[in-house]
């Protein structure tokens, strides 16, 4: 019998959305995940940006309006477009909102630690915010919504404790780019939907300036190395310079300890985070 040739692996990527299957698959994982902790709420922190203002529109389809808590955290080198923003998904989504500058917060531990780098102070920043967040949930009795996406979660860009940290995150499992296909569906401003991506930790700064590439370029190459499952060598044969995938595959293998929890020595027959991750059988 004649065998047939071996296929080769795929080359374009696949960065498709079903936005109203989306919509609505995140929307019961929302829902499920926050009656399973016991919780009826929850609370994300809105930058004015694009992922935070979609985590915010689909807890609201999940658990309604009256059950999002949405923090606006601004700091002085803040661009005012960035609070503006996230006081217009407020509005358009009538959530309930609270705004804390945090500034002083900022300041004292800045005098205290005195930072020598803005990425240091931008850590800080993010850790501050969450730290907010956590006490909101805590006086809410509500789970703190995650507003990471996939190719943040993959490049290792954000900060660990910081924007990186969540109890349940919706976005985690899509690309920048899907995210921002799934605002449009969702009516998410337009003025936010265009906006540059920045996580506004200094005056100017831009996410893809920072990383050196865009997110569209990223996101359909890491479509292919995490997705597809391709070699180096096949995503260099599809047209992505051998820098951009040496510079990304390093990105994500250096990054893998933000994506799991701390890495327990097994010393028993059921470790945390090894054999025992999640007891499913105790609770219906």
């Amino acid at each position: 019998m004649r065998k047939s040739a071996p296929r080769s692996p795929a080359t374009e990527p696949d960065l498709g959305l079903d936005p109203d299957f989306t919509t609505r698959i995140l929307c019961g994982f929302i829902k499920s995940e926050v009656r399973r902790a016991g919780r009826s709420s929850v609370v994300v922190g809105l930058s004015g940006g694009l992922d935070s203002s979609v985590a915010a529109c689909l807890a609201v389809r999940a658990l309604g309006p009256q059950s999002v808590l949405g923090l606006v955290m601004p700091y002085r080198s803040s661009h005012p477009t960035s609070a503006a923003h996230a006081e217009l998904v407020l509005g358009a989504l009538g959530i309930i909102g609270e705004r804390v500058e945090i500034t002083p917060l900022i300041d004292a531990f800045s005098a205290i630690s005195r930072p020598g780098s803005r990425v240091r102070l931008g850590n800080a920043m993010a850790r501050v915010r969450m730290i907010l967040l956590y006490d909101r949930s805590a006086e809410n009795d509500a789970l703190v919504l995650g507003t990471s996406n996939k190719t943040e979660m993959l490049l290792g860009y954000g900060t660990l404790h910081g924007d990186l940290a969540s109890a349940i995150n919706p976005l985690g499992d899509l690309y920048k780019t899907q995210v921002r296909a799934l605002a449009e569906y969702l009516r998410v401003p337009p003025v936010i939907r265009r906006k540059r991506p920045s996580a506004d930790l200094w005056p100017r700064q831009s996410d893809e300036g920072e990383l050196g590439f865009t997110y569209d370029t990223v996101d359909r190459l890491l479509a292919l190395l995490v997705d597809a499952r391709v070699t180096r060598r096949s995503a260099i044969a599809a047209g992505f310079s051998p820098a951009l995938v040496n510079n990304v595959m390093e990105r994500v293998v250096r990054s893998q300890f933000k994506r799991r929890p701390p890495v327990v020595a097994k010393v028993s027959t059921r470790s945390v985070g090894w054999d025992f991750r999640y007891p499913r059988d105790w609770k219906s």
